[in-house]
């Protein structure tokens, strides 16, 4: 009968310290899909995939998740206070114009 050996699990170790250095460089990929006919193009389809931890992609400038309503809870308040001062301006504008407008009635 033949003996099997025992075989430790070292390979979870390595794929940590590949995630990490991963995780910690960044990495890019990219591809393009396109469907053609007779040399026209129907459909181009570009996919871009960036895999980084937060801090490395804030460091590259990437940060669309902290202006993202859904994933931000304060993009939604600098939305809001945008807003808010919008509609004031707006406003202000208007009860100017009602008070020219009432003074113009005034004077004929």
């Amino acid at each position: 009968m033949s003996e099997q050996k025992m075989m430790h699990a070292t390979d979870a170790t390595n794929l940590a310290d590949i995630l990490e250095r991963v995780l910690d460089k960044g990495v890019v990929i990219a591809g393009d899909i396109k469907i053609q006919i007779a040399d026209i193009d129907l459909l181009t389809i570009k996919i871009r995939l960036l895999i980084a931890s937060v801090d490395r992609a804030m460091e590259m400038g990437i940060d669309w998740w902290q202006q993202d309503a859904y994933l931000s809870s304060g993009a939604g308040s600098k939305d809001l206070e945008r807003e808010h001062r919008d509609l004031r301006k707006r406003l202000e504008r208007n009860e100017e114009l009602r008070k020219r407008t009432a003074r113009c009635e005034a004077k004929a």
